[in-house]
C-alpha cells in the first residue's frame, strides 16, 4: 500500500512543482498591474488633500500661539493661575477637534482685541478662560 501510495504521490508532487511558479507569476504579475493601473484617489490628490491639511493644522496653531501672546491673555491667565508655558507648548501636540475648537476660540479673542483694544469686555475674557481651559484639559488628559 505504501508503495502505490509513493507511486500515485510522486508524479503529482512533481506537476504541482512545475506549474506552482507558472501560476504564481502569473497571479504576481495581474495583481501588480491591476494596482499599477486602479487608484481610487489619484496620488496628486491625495498630496494635495494633505498638504491642505497640513496648513490648515499649522494656521489653527498660528492662531493660538498669537492670542496666547497677547498681553490681555497673559493678565487673565496669570489673575487664574495658569501656567502658559505649559499651555504653548500643549499647542504642538493639539490634533483634530482640540485643535479646532481651540483656534477657532483663539481667532474669536484676536479678532476682539484687534486694533489694541485695551479693555477687555466680559464676552471676550469668557472666551480668554475657555481657551486656556481647553488647553489645559487637552494637556492634562493627556
Amino acid at each position: 500500500m505504501r508503495t502505490i501510495r509513493q507511486i500515485l504521490v510522486f508524479p503529482l508532487v512533481l506537476l504541482t512543482i512545475a506549474v506552482s511558479p507558472a501560476f504564481a507569476n502569473l497571479s504576481r504579475q495581474s495583481a501588480q498591474s491591476a494596482t499599477a493601473d486602479q487608484h481610487l484617489v489619484s496620488p496628486g490628490q491625495l498630496t494635495a488633500t494633505v498638504t491642505d491639511r497640513v496648513a490648515l493644522q499649522d494656521a489653527n496653531r498660528a492662531a493660538i500661539r498669537k492670542a496666547l501672546a497677547r498681553p490681555q491673555v497673559q493678565d487673565v491667565a496669570r489673575s487664574m493661575h495658569l501656567d502658559l508655558a505649559r499651555a504653548a507648548a500643549a499647542i504642538e501636540t493639539m490634533t483634530g477637534t482640540d485643535l479646532e475648537q481651540a483656534a477657532n476660540a483663539a481667532r474669536a479673542v484676536n479678532q476682539q482685541l484687534v486694533g489694541g483694544a485695551s479693555t477687555v469686555v466680559l464676552s471676550t475674557t469668557t472666551i480668554i478662560i475657555i481657551l486656556l481651559v481647553i488647553i489645559l484639559l487637552i494637556v492634562a488628559l493627556k
